[in-house]
């Protein structure tokens, strides 16, 4: 296999080349227990560049030409390290499934390192896939190409649909050979976050009693992410409780879009409050809560409908993780915000799905017995919610092309009439409303058969579907001309579709 060579190569430029990347790596500074230093594992074949998001790359200054250069697939594709990069595999730990399992850590990510930008933010720069770690355990520390396509798209659907999340700036793919439920190809993912400490990150000091190393590691996410808290007596608690209400309020998002993460183990969880960790996922096509995104996940225990109780779970099991710092008062009185938060937070994002700006009390029944219907009648989702913005509110209207949606359309009618009451409360337009309720009602959504095509085609080494996807993702909410199709309900092939925690 091949030796990992460093490039150097000075090129002047307004944006930064790879070799001009400012890396500031804090994490490698921390004690030697938060990680392993090693370099990533080469492909056996050549690297070669299948993706690039030019949207990521401005997040870090890099010039997107770049990306035009046969050293940019050696990086990213882990053959080739720039001078800044220190890379290194993360230390934690996690409840999975809710078992608590002692060490996990990066088993096949590596850090790179961390990039700091103009505006002096900071992005860790990782790859996922880039080979064996101590942490790999039984693993091969390889992605497949049709896990690192879904994760790209993903990560970059939900930042155009405003949820926070990490992002991704490329696929770098080649011909090697990786083991799964059949052979596949291998890939590199570069995904990006300024952070990537999860909540198993202080579970792993917290149950191996190295109270020190948790508190290093507080003070650490504290200057690093919640600076205005630096000075605080009581930070540790306060940054609990920032996070609480960070989960809580991400979790409402979720909801809101239809979307399901599949695998909510406490190491899949943020320190920051952002959606990390693209394994099996999914939208929703027909409305179900009880949605099962992860075929692997035979209990449901992360069903669309658990999410939110899932989110105080894993939330406890951090505050757990932070007694010997924080009170156990201080921290109950953290969780008991949660439900609240998100319920408050759930319920204005529906209300806006409505087109409803203010609250009423028989709004939390009018969205209910809407989901009620939907779920009965398997109608799509995400193109209720939208054909729900050309609703027309005066009385006597017949809206056909919402009640087609459903099978009992005499229930509906008796909703759309109460609807149709709610709005004119508002004396609002119907345009106006329509385009309050475009700007949060997504046109496109990454369902499982899109992302499906496009990993067909990229096995071909045909790559466009996925450039056209990205391209259409990003903009979700805006009418695309041509683009109908990709906002089609699945074919009955595309329900089907099998995501296990391989994806």
């Amino acid at each position: 296999m091949a030796e990992i060579e460093e490039v150097v190569i000075h090129k002047s430029m307004r944006l930064h080349t790879l070799e001009e990347l400012p890396f500031d790596n804090s994490y490698a500074r921390l004690p030697d227990a938060f990680y392993a230093k090693l370099s990533p594992t080469p492909f056996s074949d050549p690297p070669y560049l299948v993706s690039f998001n030019s949207a990521a790359a401005a997040l870090i200054d890099l010039d997107p030409e770049e990306a035009k250069r046969p050293e940019f697939a050696g990086v990213f594709g882990g053959s080739l390290l720039v001078p800044g990069m220190e890379p290194l595999a993360m230390l934690y730990s996690g409840h999975q499934f809710g078992v608590y399992v002692p060490q996990l850590g990066d088993g096949r990510a590596i850090l790179l390192g961390e990039v700091r930008n103009e505006r002096g933010e900071r992005w860790d720069l990782q790859l996922k896939g880039a080979g064996l770690t101590p942490f790999s355990r039984d693993g091969d520390g390889r992605a497949v190409l049709r896990s690192t396509i879904r994760e790209y798209l993903c990560s970059e659907a939900m930042h155009g649909l405003g949820i926070p999340t990490s992002r991704t700036l490329c696929i770098v793919g080649s011909d090697h050979q990786v083991y799964r439920e059949q052979v596949e190809t291998g890939a590199i993912v570069l995904r990006m976050a300024p952070s990537h400490i999860r909540f198993g990150t202080f579970e792993v000091f917290y149950y191996r009693k190295q109270h020190e190393q948790l508190k290093v590691l507080a003070d650490y996410v504290i200057a690093h992410h919640y600076p205005h808290l630096i000075d605080a007596v009581d930070k540790y608690a306060r940054f609990f409780d920032e996070l609480v209400e960070r989960t809580a309020k991400l979790i409402a998002q979720w909801q809101a879009v239809g979307w399901a993460h599949g695998v909510m183990n406490t190491d899949n969880m943020s320190i920051l409050g952002i959606t990390l960790d693209y394994g099996p996922f999914g939208f929703m096509d027909d409305y179900d809560p009880g949605f099962i995104c992860n075929h692997s996940d035979h209990n449901g225990r992360y069903a669309f409908n658990q999410q939110p109780y899932i989110g105080l779970w894993n939330l406890s099991c951090l505050a757990q993780a932070l007694l010997p710092l924080v009170t156990k008062e201080e921290l109950k009185a953290a969780l008991d915000c949660y439900t609240p938060l998100h319920q408050t937070r759930y319920s204005e994002l529906m209300r806006l799905k409505l087109g409803l700006e203010d609250a009423q009390p028989e709004d939390e029944s009018l969205v209910n017995d809407l989901l009620a219907l939907m779920c009965q009648s398997q109608a799509d989702y995400t193109n209720v919610f939208r054909a729900l913005g050309d609703f027309q509110s005066l009385q006597g209207a017949q809206n056909e092309g919402i009640r087609d949606f459903f099978v009992d359309r005499g229930t509906f009618e008796k909703w759309a009439a109460r609807y149709s009451n709610r709005l004119r409360k508002h004396r609002s337009s119907d345009a106006d409303r329509r385009e309050r309720m475009n700007r949060i009602n997504p046109k496109y959504v990454l369902r499982n058969y899109l992302a499906q095509i496009a990993i067909e085609k990229a096995q071909e080494k045909e790559f466009s579907k996925i450039d056209r996807l990205l391209a259409l993702l990003q903009n979700p909410y805006s009418e695309q001309p041509g683009m109908n199709d990709y906002a089609a309900p699945p074919p009955n092939w595309g329900k089907q579709l099998a995501v296990s925690c391989s994806s």
